[in-house]
């Protein structure tokens, strides 16, 4: 078996800074972020984990990422306040994606969807590892407005069949410890402290951890690269009737403006022999 553990405080506030959003939101999408971070350390994949939620309850979207360099970023969405804590009533009826991202051309992008089922994100995405990977997976999950952590517990694929019947009652035992954790432990104590807490019995390993930060990746670039990718006609109409074209990024709310100087630079062409690459 394999456990992860992670404990998010900084880059959790972080994250929060960028949005007013209302208690049962704030909570899960806590719990989303943790949970995202774990499941990124349990695959050997060279590329981002996209952790995404679309339902037609109160809140409608829900998408998290993390990436191979240890950077996290997420937003949720919604229409109104959830009255209903459980899973149906903060997002209604929906599916779960799962989605890595390919690092480079020569990887393949991979995508696992199921429906959204049980009562917490922990039993949806235990759901997904039952369903779509045959992997017996375990999970716990606590966010407030201060803390986001969670704990990972997974039985590995292989071993020895002729003791089927003893990893089996192991795996049952670990399980039901895992069982015995609160969220006020989850919250408070660090990953030696847990681990001895639950399986000082079993002798476990602890590994070394690493840093988790707070990172958007939008820039000027990308948004200048998607107004260009409208059209000339498209901006120009934009600017006609705004004045201005204003993006602001969902997941850290940066605003980028662009002013009709800035519009037209997108569209200029480079004269034949000119020798240049860029006008200013």
């Amino acid at each position: 078996m394999r456990g992860e553990w992670v404990h998010l405080d900084e880059v959790w506030r972080q994250l929060q800074a960028r949005a007013d959003y209302p208690l049962p939101v704030r909570e899960v999408l806590g719990q989303a972020l943790a949970a995202v971070v774990l499941l990124s350390a349990t695959v050997k994949y060279r590329g981002s984990l996209i952790l995404q939620i679309r339902g037609d309850g109160p809140v409608h979207l829900l998408v998290v990422q993390a990436t191979p360099e240890g950077t996290v970023r997420g937003l949720a969405r919604w229409s109104r306040v959830p009255e209903q804590p459980d899973l149906a009533g903060i997002f209604g009826q929906g599916h779960i994606a799962i989605t890595m991202e390919a690092a480079s051309a020569a990887q393949e992008r991979y995508q696992g969807i199921i429906a959204l089922e049980g009562d917490s994100l922990a039993q949806a995405l235990e759901g997904y590892f039952a369903r779509s990977e045959q992997l017996p997976t375990r999970l716990h999950l606590f966010s407030d407005e201060q803390i986001a952590a969670g704990v990972l517990l997974q039985r590995l694929p292989g071993g020895d069949s002729r003791l089927g019947e003893p990893l089996n009652e192991d795996w049952q035992r670990c399980s039901l410890l895992l069982d015995t954790l609160t969220g006020q432990e989850l919250r408070d104590l660090d990953a030696g402290s847990l681990v001895y807490r639950l399986f000082h019995e079993d002798e476990p390993r602890l590994f070394e951890g690493r840093p988790i930060r707070f990172h958007c990746g939008c820039s000027l670039q990308k948004v200048t690269g998607m107004v260009r990718s409208l059209g000339e006609e498209e901006a120009l109409s934009i600017l006609a009737e705004q004045g201005m074209i204003e993006v602001t990024c969902e997941f850290c709310n940066r605003q980028y403006r662009l002013d009709p100087v800035d519009v037209a630079g997108l569209f200029v062409s480079t004269p034949v022999g000119s020798g240049n690459s860029t006008i200013h």
